[in-house]
């Protein structure tokens, strides 16, 4: 298992190594092409043979990548790699007659490339250093416009800290979705894929160092009881009282997570059987008076090497626990204390709308400092240019209306009309960028730069649909300006077009990988890792959703197996999910593609049907429990919006009474496994070994 992490882990490293060096390759490419095509131009071998150097070291390092992969100075090579590259574009620069140059434009590039790229941290000593090559081309290379300079550099900066500032809010909210997606809502713990991602690295960490490492499973004594006297309400204080109650009671760098409806698990970083043992005894103490539980553990490598027998293990003596103690369900009055003192833990929330709020943000931003930068060009250095008014007054106005996006991003963020708005805005600030280069001289201009050094940071916070043609926009424009009002070379036109749609392509690059991992990571954080339907969270969201666009013909439906636990309990945790799995099949093809299916733990299921007053309901109940009775009784609660209620808790409570009031009516036949079939040991969080543990007449259809 380990051996194959590993392989894993360098495999992806490899792959982005190999991506680095191909986005190494563009500056020498650019280079060599400019020199090629301008061969009258002074020190044309030197420049060619600096390029040659510069391709070569891109293709070595290509060619390496597998060996830079596995090497412990895999980032030193890499920044190497990168400060030759800017080393070698500043030679360039300053052989072509400096920052005048359009090889002098490789570093800013590299800067914004850098600040999409670069973890914070590292960004910071490339960025000085991507200035200071800058800075020196300036100053050693030959004569520039006054104010050249000093505007390319300043506005690529801007651009760079902006792209910088957007990636480490993406990743950040990355991170947040990520631990929502392993976060269990009702409890606080981690979840069933949470607490499976922490284990097998805890795991693989123990047996790399050789340490020990303990896993700890509960299942709550006769939980059943509880929902079934006091409703699901009780049941879920009483699991939220547990989940807290367990994390209360190890250590900090230990975790616990509810991998099931009652079940619980915590894994024990360098604890040996002693250690187990004595946490063993300290939780059980807690959880008697309240929640009592059967537990099970194993340490490795005392009683099992491997982590298949691990579990295996401690969920043999969790089963020998719970016939051993002949437990009785926690009483009315702890379960109704329990109730008092719970304080329910939730993940820390990540709205959807705080992405649109940072690129509303960012749009304006990036206006406001270009157009800045450009007053400041004015006033200092343009005071003999004939068009310097309509310069200023443009620039104004850009800055204007960027301040006032800036100002206005919540409320645009909010707007369901928001993508028209950042459209319009867009193509009025590439209007006015526009005018002011064709004031200012041409696409060789010193204003010139603020047409085209906002495509990179467009890319990398547009949605495609919206970005591409607004890039598209942004290239006629400069082209448009060059043939129209003129250019001094074709060679500056092509090298910067050219250079800023390289970059642009790469910042594009980073920002669909980064939507794609955070759609990725919303589905999970609302999907219930073991049968794939929303979980509680997910479903949560989805009534809301529901809700705010709802008519009266809103239903719920609650689902309770009955004596599900016997499953568990005779036939082990596999057969059980193996069931809760086929349960959630058979209501997705039951109801309407437009209902609603979600899992709130446990064998709890619930449905929202978005076209189905009462009547409809109870017909739409008597359908599932006749599919449903294939494998399984179960018990059903209806709730109609309106009549019972005008939100969820009111919705829940009344479906939940209304279940319990059925449940008592009728009579439950038990699934009827043969009592004396062997149990299947637990096999949680691997659908592989799920499946194969199950006996056939549970296996997921």
């Amino acid at each position: 298992m380990l051996p194959s992490v590993w392989r894993g882990a360098t495999s992806a490293r490899q792959g982005r190594i190999r991506a680095s060096a191909l986005r190494t390759m563009l500056p020498p490419a650019a280079a060599m092409i400019y020199v090629l095509g301008t061969p009258d131009g002074p020190h044309r071998r030197v420049m060619l043979a600096i390029s040659a150097g510069m391709a070569v070291m891109a293709l070595l390092a290509w060619a390496g990548a597998p060996a830079v992969a596995r090497s412990r100075l895999r980032v030193p090579i890499q920044l190497a790699i990168a400060v030759m590259t800017l080393v070698g574009a500043s030679g360039l620069a300053l052989l072509d007659g400096g920052v005048t140059s359009p090889l002098a434009a490789l570093e800013l590039f590299s800067l914004v490339f850098f600040a999409v790229v670069l973890p914070t941290r590292m960004f910071a000593p490339m960025a000085l250093l991507c200035v200071a090559a800058y800075a020196t081309v300036a100053l050693a290379g030959g004569a520039a416009p006054p104010g050249f300079a000093w505007v390319f550099a300043f506005t690529y900066a801007g651009v760079a800290y902006l792209a910088m500032r957007h990636t480490a809010t993406l990743a950040s909210l990355r991170r947040r979705l990520g631990a929502v997606s392993r976060i269990d809502a009702l409890t606080g713990c981690l979840n069933r894929r949470g607490f499976d991602e922490r284990l097998d690295a805890d795991f693989s960490a123990a047996a790399r160092r050789g340490e020990p490492v303990t896993l700890i499973l509960a299942d709550l004594d006769r939980f059943k009881d509880v929902n079934d006297r006091h409703g699901h309400r009780a049941g879920d204080q009483l699991l939220a009282w547990t989940g807290r109650t367990l994390a209360r009671g190890i250590r900090g760098n230990d975790s616990v997570g509810r991998i099931g409806g009652d079940e619980f698990a915590a894994v024990l970083v360098d604890a040996d059987v002693d250690d187990a043992r004595s946490v063993v005894e300290r939780l059980r103490a807690e959880l008697d008076p309240v929640s009592p539980a059967s537990i099970g553990y194993a340490s490795y490598p005392a009683d099992a090497d491997s982590l298949a027998a691990l579990r295996q293990l401690a969920d043999e003596r969790l089963y020998a626990d719970k016939l051993a103690r002949q437990p009785g369900p926690p009483a009315g009055e702890s379960a109704a204390r329990a109730r008092v003192q719970i304080e329910r833990r939730t993940a820390p929330a990540v709205s959807g709308r705080e992405r649109r709020r940072r690129s509303v943000a960012d749009g304006g931003w990036l206006a406001v400092s270009i157009c800045a930068i450009g007053l400041g060009y004015v006033v200092l250095f343009a005071q003999g240019h004939p068009h310097r008014l309509g310069m200023g007054t443009l620039l104004a106005a850009g800055w204007l209306l960027g301040a006032m996006v800036v100002a206005g991003a919540e409320k645009l963020s909010r707007s369901t009309a928001l993508r028209w708005w950042m459209v319009g805005f867009g193509l009025v600030e590439f209007v006015l960028s526009t005018g002011i280069v064709a004031f200012s001289g041409g696409a060789t201009s010193t204003l010139a730069v603020g047409l085209l050094a906002p495509m990179p940071l467009i890319a990398l916070s547009t949605p495609p649909r919206i970005g591409v043609p607004l890039l598209g926009v942004v290239s006629s424009c400069y082209l448009a300006v060059a043939v129209f009002v003129g250019a001094d070379s074709p060679w500056h036109v092509a090298v910067h077009l050219g250079g800023t749609i390289a970059v642009t392509m790469a910042c594009g690059s980073q920002g669909a990988e980064a939507g794609r991992q955070r759609r990725r990571l919303t589905e999970l954080s609302r999907m219930d890792a073991l049968t794939g339907i929303l979980n509680r969270h997910g479903f949560e969201q989805r009534f809301a959703a529901a809700l705010a666009r709802a008519g009266s013909d809103l239903s719920l439906l609650i689902l309770d197996l009955d004596r599900f636990k016997d499953v568990n309990d005779q036939q082990g945790h596999a057969a059980g999910d193996a069931l809760l799995t086929w349960v959630a099949g058979t209501l997705r093809a039951t109801v309407a593609p437009t209902d609603v299916v979600g899992r709130l733990g446990g064998d709890e299921f619930v449905v929202l049907l978005t076209s189905a007053d009462a009547a409809e309901a109870a017909a739409t109940a008597d359908r599932l429990r006749s599919a449903l009775a294939e494998r399984t009784s179960a018990s059903i609660g209806t709730a109609t919006l309106g009549a019972h209620g005008g939100d969820f808790d009111a919705l829940y409570a009344h479906a939940d009474a209304d279940l319990y009031a059925r449940k008592r009516r009728r009579t439950a036949a038990p699934p009827a496994p043969a009592q004396n079939r062997r149990r299947t040991p637990r096999a949680y969080g691997h659908p592989e070994r799920r499946e194969a543990a199950a006996p056939d007449e549970l296996r997921p259809a």
